[in-house]
């Protein structure tokens, strides 16, 4: 038996000599028969929860005053802590702790924090959460910013940028320059200025210094619909405190653009206010003002001052809206296509069923004229307000109209032709914004119903239609001038046309698609005003009727319409330079024809 067991235990012990000889001889031939295994690939045990525990430990030992070798003390908050975890999560605790007398102290004093910010952020270093609010964002920044926990100054950053509306815009960009938050600074500053007339509405413009108010005006950058508004809140803030600001006016008004104000402006308002009036250097803007507006032509552009230089504002990110139309009957749903989301999503319906109607964009707003409820064609107006997501009302045109065309020339909304419901029309009629009224215009020489509209060089174009009284469509196109009141023919398109899309892009008119009786037209063809010519384009890949035409960044987007047999939900983009279509990859909700479509500022709701 015992040498049974010597036998085994020599056995076995040779085995072992054997393994440890092949694994760690140096000589090659002993380990050739044996493999090794490849340990330099072989991944280390990880822990993904180690850390995490770690500091779930750490926060509960510095809650129950466990190993903890330093006091903070803001106000009248003590925070217990551990002075290792802070040196390695704060650049501004490892200099204290580890460069400074405070590295032997177990008590200290911080000046210029608040106390509950020190605590939240305290608990930030040991938890990696904490929560920003209205209520502790004015304190948690400075202090994040002090101890240079970057993450927390950034985060509060971030959630002042969500907050970002006219009434407090002015008060983030102070707080965000005051605390050298450039990058917050810089958005706030672009707000302010793309939302420069609801800004100068509220509180905190009232409280601006003269030259806060003279950085705001003297931009290049603002977005205002005329000098008008700039004007107005210059006079608004100077008699928010008369007696101690009447002294800047004429600094002020230096950075009034006084020469792009409209000449019936200037007489009626600028020159009739008293304060101008006993201001020497206002009266020269004035003049100067006058002088510019009795130049002509080449003159008028070699007149140079800082004063007739026109704003260039950036703008808010644009956004497609499609309002209304057939699908298959009239409808009051209103979809947005996002173009840096490529997405498409609802907003605010109508208050009624619309299609067959005209859009135009003014100051921002959408104006939906005429058109067809379903049951009668309307000569009502309504208008969407994108900062509100809401829709209002506003005055009825003079005639019943759908399928008519509108457009905006010089701050006015033109109505032209249409149907009434038992005659194609060859009246037209435009609405002044500013009086709130319609007035009938000169009529065309044509009826012309399903007729297309386009603004080019400040004279409106009727681009084909159906007369109602031959029967047939139409290839005729007259010309607007708002100067004298009076339509002209021009050159013919090659094609007969009713139901167009027409659209400008770089000075040139384009109609697109259409239908001639039964045939519903793929085909294109844009026209030159200074060749009063007509030439044909790439066609489309669908053929449309009906369709909304639109121009952005130098491409036509043709949204909709139909094809003889149904509604299309689809929209096909233009590029001039390759002269080729594509289609969008995404689709509108539901087909529709007869929509109207406009390009806003992406609504911030």
């Amino acid at each position: 038996m015992d040498s049974d067991t010597e036998n085994l235990e020599k056995q076995f012990s040779s085995r072992l000599l054997l393994r440890h000889a092949s694994q760690n001889s140096l000589d090659e031939s002993s380990q050739k028969h044996i493999p090794r295994s490849e340990t330099k690939h072989k991944l280390p045990y990880r822990n993904p929860q180690h850390f995490p525990r770690a500091f779930d430990n750490l926060n509960l030992m510095r809650r129950q005053s466990q190993l903890c070798d330093v006091v903070l003390v803001a106000d009248s908050v003590e925070v217990p802590a551990h002075k290792m975890v802070l040196a390695s999560c704060s650049p501004y605790f490892h200099a204290m702790f580890t460069s400074f007398e405070e590295s032997r102290q177990d008590r200290i004093v911080l000046q210029d924090i608040d106390g509950s910010a020190l605590q939240l952020l305290i608990d930030y270093v040991y938890t990696a959460e904490v929560l920003v609010t209205e209520e502790n964002v004015q304190v948690l920044l400075p202090a994040a910013n002090l101890l240079q926990l970057t993450d927390v100054r950034d985060a509060c950053c971030d959630f002042l940028q969500s907050q970002l509306h006219p009434t407090n815009c002015l008060g983030i960009r102070a707080f965000a320059d005051l605390h050298g938050c450039l990058e917050l600074l810089s958005i706030a500053e672009s707000y302010v200025e793309q939302h420069f007339c609801e800004v100068v509405e509220c509180e905190e413009f009232l409280s601006l210094t003269s030259q806060q108010v003279i950085k705001l005006i003297s931009s290049d950058r603002l977005t205002t619909p005329s000098e008008e508004k700039v004007f107005e809140c210059v006079m608004s803030w100077v008699g928010g405190d008369l007696p101690n600001r009447e002294q800047y006016l004429a600094e002020l008004m230096e950075y009034v653009r006084l020469p792009l104000l409209s000449q019936d402006y200037l007489i009626q308002r600028v020159e009739e206010e008293p304060l101008l009036k006993q201001d020497t250097q206002c009266k020269d803007y004035l003049i100067e003002a006058m002088k510019y507006h009795l130049l002509k032509g080449e003159q008028k552009a070699l007149f140079k001052s800082p004063r007739t230089k026109p704003r260039q504002p950036v703008g808010l990110p644009k956004v497609l809206l499609v309002v209304g139309g057939q699908a298959p009957k009239a409808i009051r749903s209103v979809e947005c296509y996002d173009f840096k989301d490529e997405r498409w999503f609802p907003v605010a319906e109508m208050p009624t069923r619309r299609c067959r109607c005209g859009i135009a964009v003014i100051n921002g707003k959408v104006y939906a004229v005429g058109g067809f409820n379903g049951a009668l064609r309307v000569r009502t107006v309504d208008v969407y307000d994108p900062t509100r997501d809401s829709w209002s009302s506003c005055a009825s045109m003079e005639a019943r109209r759908s399928t008519l065309g509108v457009a905006t020339l010089n701050g006015c909304i033109y109505a032209v032709g249409g149907f009434d419901g038992s005659t194609g029309l060859n009246s037209a009629e435009m609405y002044d914004s500013k009086t709130y009224e319609w007035r009938m215009i000169a009529p065309m020489s044509t009826r012309r119903s399903s007729v297309g509209v386009g603004v080019v060089s400040g004279f409106l174009y009727a681009v084909g239609g159906y007369d109602g009284a031959s029967r047939q469509c139409l290839a005729s196109v007259e010309c607007y001038c708002p100067e004298s009141d009076v339509w002209t023919s021009v050159a013919e398109m090659s094609a007969r046309r009713s139901g167009a899309g027409v659209g400008v892009l770089d000075g040139l008119l384009y109609a697109v698609g259409g239908h001639d009786g039964p045939l519903v037209r793929k085909s294109v063809e844009v026209y030159n005003p200074d060749t009063n010519c007509w030439s044909p384009v790439a066609d489309m890949n669908l053929c449309r009727r009906n369709a909304g035409v639109i121009a952005l960044n130098g491409l036509l987007y043709v949204v909709g319409g139909d094809d003889g047999t149904s509604n299309l939900a689809s929209v096909e983009v233009y590029n001039p330079k390759t002269d080729a279509w594509t289609l969008l990859p995404a689709h509108m909700g539901i087909g529709r024809s007869y929509a109207g479509v406009a390009i806003i500022d992406k609504p911030g709701f």
